[in-house]
């Protein structure tokens, strides 16, 4: 895990006489803005002729000697490489390059592949994440390469004639002469999602390096963006029917797959949530690993919100060694003025704080940490999965106006109303925020399509528009499963996983210089996952099925089998106490003048709302907070 940046003017390189000085300057400027990513270390390579600069800083995982530092220069001087990642397959390249190498580093191995095969002929042998950029000095040529799924960050910009690139916007900022304004669509997509939808990026005419996508850069000419790996490439779902064996050989591809993420030459742990993804790859772990596994979680004292006694007893059970801390409202407030620091575009999931609180947690005593995340984009698991699903059956068919009419009845009472009547329903029938839910159930019955539903279902701004007029970003599918959950898998895999998700990890980790890694979007689970047909992941209602039998195997259902409860914070009753005045200053009528990016009336409208206890409009409301908050810390000098 590491930073990764460079520069590339190519009208120096074509013979205005780049300097190596202010090269050497302007990468080692953007390399000491990712030092979060990687204090181990810090180097920058030049080819001065060519006007390129690359820049790399270390988290030093894998062999920590000097031969894993970067950038890396092939055995044949030909190719340069900078490099974040893990690619846990490597000792089985290494195997196949049958050549002497320097060290044990899976640098080294990725480097020396690709002098060997080529990038696209190496690529589809890679298991792993990665982001990286590769120089061909003989043909001055550059590549830029993300993983399948988009774990690493790769963001790129063209300004004039020069190619800037960086793990993320810290380290594009900080280029000389580096300028660029707020991208209006890329703010409406984030209202609507909480996160800045890719390609956008937060800035105009910066990018983000789609997942599974490669950026071949030439001497000259235009580059060229191409895919070279995605779930519509695949065979459809279920074309292959459902093995006799499924679970077995489920089980082996997981132990297989936790125990090369467990190669590291530095300490390393899990976080354990409580839930069925964390659990089991806790417990996969617990059964391949040589040492007990340390295990960190993060509780809460609201015990509506707190999965921590889940946590502790499934550690117990699986003989962990567990460290947990419970989030108060006062660590929260501790972490907020961080935020626009640590992620640094809008970013609107809350689950954002205790995501950086576990991380510093487990940072104390672990330099690598193994995550669940996947498991409900891979296997269905997400409610909104089944619940569109079924939705769209039972009311897809109807006219649309007799489907307003159901909208309408359903929004003719407002929330607080609907919460009241609910607390006539048995506490284990009773929903939390009834009347929120049912009014975002409006919002679905108004949809015409399966992907418009799934947009309503993201939770965020429902109407963007009615803040900032811009265009929103679409939800674009070029193949469309015939099958619908696999549909919005494929909507979650595409957008939700990367953008939100695992930008949430990297960056909460990064933050602490942390490696988070991912067993479940191995590419290998998630084209198993894939190739299966909605009925062999869903039963009476419930995703995740073959997840949850290999639990089974290993801890009582008992300890595993409850409601789904998520990583969400109380965040509505505390907008309303002690984060009050934090919030106010920012969402006041002279702050969101001042930043200009949304309509205040609307704004102070909800929070107004909010405040009386008639909406639960925190989603909403931490959007536009988050949006302050980075406007505040970045848009000036932008």
């Amino acid at each position: 895990m590491c930073g990764i940046s460079g520069l590339w003017d190519r009208a120096q390189g074509a013979g205005n006489g780049a300097c190596e000085r202010s090269l050497v300057a302007a990468a080692t400027g953007m390399t000491d803005a990712l030092a979060h990513r990687g204090p181990d270390g810090a180097a920058v390579w030049t080819d001065a002729p060519a006007g390129l600069a690359l820049g790399h800083r270390r988290l030093s995982i894998l062999d920590l000697s000097a031969a894993g530092d970067q950038p890396m220069v092939s055995r044949d001087g030909r190719w340069v490489l900078v490099y974040n990642g893990e690619i846990y397959n490597a000792p089985e390249i290494a195997r196949d390059l049958r050549g002497p190498l320097r060290g044990h580093c899976d640098t080294e191995v990725l480097l020396e592949a690709c002098a060997r095969w080529g990038v696209e002929a190496t690529l589809p042998r890679l298991a792993g994440m990665f982001a990286f950029a590769l120089w061909d000095r003989r043909d001055r040529e550059l590549w830029l390469v993300r993983d399948r799924l988009g774990i690493k960050p790769l963001a790129y910009a063209w300004q004039d004639e020069r190619l800037l690139f960086a793990s993320d916007l810290t380290g594009l900022r900080a280029a000389p002469g580096f300028r660029a304004e707020v991208e209006p669509a890329a703010v409406a997509g984030y209202l609507r999602r909480g996160c800045v939808p890719a390609p956008l990026t937060i800035l105009a005419g910066v990018r983000k390096l789609p997942p599974g996508h490669l950026l071949r850069v030439p001497a000259v000419g235009a580059p060229q963006l191409s895919a070279w790996w995605s779930l519509e490439a695949l065979p459809a779902p279920g074309s292959g029917g459902v093995p006799d064996d499924l679970d077995d050989r489920l089980a082996a591809l997981l132990d297989r797959v936790v125990r090369q993420h467990l190669a590291s030459d530095v300490p390393l742990g899990a976080f354990l949530s409580g839930g069925i993804d964390s659990s089991l790859v806790v417990a996969t772990m617990a059964r391949v690993a040589e040492a007990p596994v340390h295990t960190f979680s993060i509780g809460f004292a609201d015990p509506a919100y707190d999965e921590a006694a889940h946590a502790k007893a499934i550690a117990r059970h699986l003989g962990t060694r567990h460290t947990e801390l419970i989030l108060e409202p006062a660590h929260a407030h501790d972490v907020i003025p961080r935020l626009p620091e640590i992620y640094d575009e809008p970013f609107a999931d809350a689950s954002q704080i205790p995501t950086f609180l576990v991380c510093r947690l487990a940072r104390q005593a672990v330099t690598v940490a193994l995550s669940g995340d996947g498991g409900d984009e891979g296997f269905a698991g997400y409610t909104r999965h089944t619940a569109i699903d079924r939705l769209w059956r039972r009311a897809g068919a109807l006219p649309p106006g007799l489907r307003g009419l159901g909208a309408g009845a359903l929004t003719a009472v407002s929330p607080a109303v609907w919460d009241t009547l609910g607390q006539a329903l048995p506490a284990r029938l009773r929903p939390r925020q009834l009347g929120d839910k049912l009014h975002k159930l409006a919002r679905l019955l108004g949809e015409d399509s399966l992907a418009g539903m799934y947009r309503q279902s993201l939770g965020h701004w429902p109407d963007p528009s009615a803040l900032i007029a811009a265009p929103e970003p679409g939800f674009a599918l070029a193949r469309p499963p015939e099958d619908r959950i696999a549909h919005l898998r494929w909507l979650d895999m595409a957008g939700y996983l990367p953008d939100d998700i695992l930008t949430k990890v990297d960056r909460a980790g990064m933050a602490v210089s942390l490696e988070a890694r991912v067993p479940l979007l191995d590419h290998r689970v998630v084209e198993f996952a894939w190739s299966l047909p909605s009925r062999a992941l869903i039963a009476d209602g419930q995703g995740k099925q073959p997840l949850r039998r290999l639990l089974a195997r290993h801890l009582p259902r008992a300890l595993f089998e409850r409601p789904k409860m998520g990583f969400e914070l109380p965040l509505g009753a505390w907008l309303r106490g002690p984060l009050r005045d934090w919030a106010e200053d920012l969402l006041s009528e002279t702050a969101l003048q001042d930043t200009g990016l949304v309509d205040p009336l609307r704004v102070r409208a909800a929070w107004s709302r909010h405040l009386g206890g008639r909406v639960n409009a925190q989603g909403q409301l931490w959007s536009v907070l988050m949006l302050q908050a980075w406007a505040r810390r970045w848009r000036t000098g932008l």
